[in-house]
């Protein structure tokens, strides 16, 4: 699909914005996550609201970016959205905040997701190249929105080198010996002994909806592994197709 992606400043615009988001995290348009106030605010502080349109004028995605400390030249994406049925969406906005942060002297962005959930583990660090650089239990407490009520919001934090930004290779595929098993009885870890392999459930939503207690236990579990690589060294630099997180020390390949 192709869209056209620009900062935006106007309010009606910007109110537009909020209620695309409230319509992706499942919330009332009257108490959306993000209200068309504070995205203002941040717009006139220095931050960018970046929105994508279809040729007919339709707003399919949208993020939002504010700078974090001055020294390590760092940008902070707090939010990211597009349709899921419009395929390249999000790759074009996430390529226009790196251009806007490279105009302005930045060399990383940072932004947060959900790890189990790998269709954007894939597009964060497969498609655009980031790492994992952080893991957070629990990070915001309990949420109430449409998509994640009932879970523990774990979040793993991308760090984005905006000056090398590429697509990785497709990782390879986990072998070697399993190191424990996943709430549905298939291997959860995997390791041939230098690279650490970890699978998430193939729709972690869908789950949450059906079964929360079985998907609390994939949270877990997943954070378990996570927890203990990253104690290790170890950061995620790879997610295949098929649900499996790539984890590897500095200097191995993703």
């Amino acid at each position: 699909m192709t869209v056209t992606v620009r900062a935006i400043h106007e309010v009606p615009r910007i109110a537009a914005v909020a209620d695309f988001f409230s319509d992706v995290w499942r919330t009332p348009r009257s108490t959306p996550p993000y209200p068309a106030e504070v995205l203002h605010s941040l717009v006139h502080a220095g931050g960018a609201v970046h929105a994508a349109y279809t040729a007919d004028g339709e707003l399919t995605g949208a993020a939002v970016a504010v700078f974090g400390e001055p020294a390590a030249r760092d940008v902070y994406s707090f939010v990211a959205a597009a349709r899921t049925s419009d395929r390249g969406v999000g790759h074009a906005v996430k390529q226009a905040q790196r251009e806007w942060a490279l105009e302005r002297g930045a060399r990383t962005m940072r932004w947060t997701f959900d790890p189990l959930v790998g269709r954007n583990a894939r597009f964060n660090l497969t498609k655009l190249g980031g790492a994992a650089t952080e893991y957070l239990v629990d990070f915001y407490g309990p949420m109430t929105d449409g998509l994640n009520d009932g879970d523990e919001s774990d979040r793993l934090t991308v760090t984005w080198d905006l000056t090398a930004a590429e697509a990785r290779p497709e990782p390879a595929a986990p072998t070697g010996d399993v190191l424990a098993l996943a709430p549905d009885g298939d291997p959860l870890a995997r390791t041939d002994g230098t690279v650490l392999w970890c699978r998430v459930p193939a729709d972690i939503v869908k789950l949450r909806a059906a079964d929360p207690a079985l998907a609390l236990r994939w949270r877990h579990a997943v954070r378990d592994v996570f927890t203990a690589a990253f104690a290790e060294g170890r950061t995620a630099t790879g997610m295949s197709r098929d649900g499996w997180y790539t984890l590897t020390r500095e200097g191995q390949p993703a």
